[in-house]
């Protein structure tokens, strides 16, 4: 092992080699601004197999968690409400969904869990559900009358709670797909 070019150094720590560039998965390339490279991270709808994909822009790296998307809203009634809406753009193919809502209902301190699996087709221009959704429900006995459903409506994936009567509900819900043309 060669120590050619180290002669200068007599002691002490010897300097890091610091990488110059980082490239992303999509090519692009993030610069370290003064040995400092900024690295964030964000969920993205965007269609990726592998879930989870880098991009890089000046001394900036994210890391994008792809195919997923979530989302909030709180209830005060018994309204079905939307809490979340995926648009199936406009290549004809199948989707297969998983997800999960937590609903917290703030006046009773109680809540509930629920669980789903669907498939949907679009031709481009209008979403069809292959089949019913399959949904575990963990809930305590107040949350008993508060639900959710799946539906297509128009091209979309849609998501609709239902609290209770004079309960404030907070729910969140989690998604992610996968999709194939």
């Amino acid at each position: 092992m060669s120590q050619s070019g180290l002669v200068a150094i007599t002691s002490g720590i010897l300097p890091p080699s610091v990488p110059l560039q980082f490239t992303a998965d999509d090519a692009t390339t993030a610069v370290p601004a003064a040995n400092n490279l900024n690295v964030f991270s964000i969920e993205n709808t965007a269609n990726n197999d592998n879930g989870v994909r880098t991009t890089a822009s000046g001394s900036t790296m994210t890391v994008q968690l792809t195919n997923r998307k979530t989302a909030t809203v709180t209830t005060s009634d018994a309204t079905p409400t939307v809490i979340m809406t995926f648009a199936l753009g406009a290549t004809p193919g199948i989707y297969y969904f998983e997800g999960n809502l937590v609903a917290h209902d703030v006046t009773d301190t109680s809540g509930g869990v629920y669980t789903f699996v669907s498939g949907f087709r679009t031709s481009g221009a209008a979403a069809t559900e292959i089949s019913s959704e399959f949904k575990d429900v963990f809930e305590e006995a107040s949350m008993a009358t508060a639900d959710f459903s799946i539906s297509a409506s128009a091209n979309n994936f849609v998501i609709t709670v239902t609290g209770i009567a004079a309960k404030t509900i907070n729910w969140n819900s989690f998604l992610t797909y996968r999709f194939v043309s």
